[in-house]
């Protein structure tokens, strides 16, 4: 697949955020990138069907988008992908997997999957940027490892990621917990400090306390990392197989439509004039 995906890397990686722009004009768009699992009891959550149909007949499909559909939207853009691959149409393929990545990503997070998404309920405000964000920016590139091997087809997709789900639900709370204990511990002039980012200097969690809250995780973000990363590529593999592995050098539609960049338009200029309501 290294054909169709390596030369337009560039592509994949400026259209991954495409989503999350689009939560700034579509408003049922939020609820796409998480699941508050902890909302249907206990883990393992058995009283939540994995199907979406018999969970929609138990719980409404109000109730079910207020507290987040991510497991069951990945499943439909994989089918999506399936069909774009069928259809051997390029422009499509490249938009549906840069977008399917993204979904998938976010069911990494162990705070997608919580009610306390950014420690609101705990006085942590902000504790989801510094895990996804602020720590991965500071040592992706220098220190951590995202050579994971190849990808893998899946045979039961749905399974997959809802187990990649309660691996983050589980997660969650290790996450808060640490930053407490790490917060009453840090001396409180020194957990913050002001850095230029994209040539704004702005507030955020130092260096050294976010180097120490890694240690205290012991490697829970770049082993989540390394999970979203095989899981897209098995994700994006296993829409080939299941359409019948057509010839990626024989694709239809190379080039995106007129609609297809008025699409992108629209998302930029949502990205930068608006404010996003829904749920992180």
């Amino acid at each position: 697949m290294m054909v169709l995906y390596k030369p337009f890397s560039g592509f994949l990686t400026e259209h991954a955020v495409d989503p999350d722009k689009r939560r700034y004009i579509l408003p049922q768009e939020g609820a796409r990138h998480f699941i508050d699992i902890d909302h249907y009891g206990k883990y393992p959550y058995t009283d939540l069907p994995r199907k979406w149909n018999e969970a929609v007949a138990k719980f409404s499909e109000d109730s079910l988008s207020a507290n987040g559909i991510g497991p069951w939207w990945v499943q439909i853009m994989l089918q999506r992908l399936t069909n774009a691959f069928k259809e051997k149409d390029q422009a499509k393929i490249l938009k549906l997997s840069a977008e399917l990545g993204h979904y998938i990503a976010d069911l990494h997070v162990p705070l997608h999957a919580s009610s306390n998404h950014d420690g609101q309920l705990t006085d942590q405000k902000g504790i989801h940027g510094f895990w996804e964000s602020r720590i991965p920016e500071l040592l992706a590139d220098k220190e951590w490892d995202f050579f994971i091997g190849k990808a893998e087809y899946i045979s039961k997709p749905g399974d997959f990621i809802w187990k990649r789900v309660l691996e983050s639900g589980a997660a969650a709370d290790t996450v808060l917990q640490f930053e407490k204990e790490l917060s009453n511990q840090f001396p409180s002039d020194r957990k913050f400090s002001f850095e230029e980012r994209n040539g704004i200097v702005v507030r955020q969690f130092s260096s050294a306390y976010s180097k120490l809250y890694n240690e205290k995780l012991k490697g829970m973000i770049e082993r989540r990392m390394r999970q979203s990363i095989y899981a897209v590529a098995s994700f994006w593999y296993t829409g080939w197989v299941n359409a019948g592995q057509p010839d990626l050098t024989k694709l239809n539609h190379t080039n995106f439509s007129p609609e297809d960049q008025r699409e992108f338009d629209e998302l930029n200029a949502a990205w930068n004039n608006n404010t996003i309501r829904d749920h992180e």
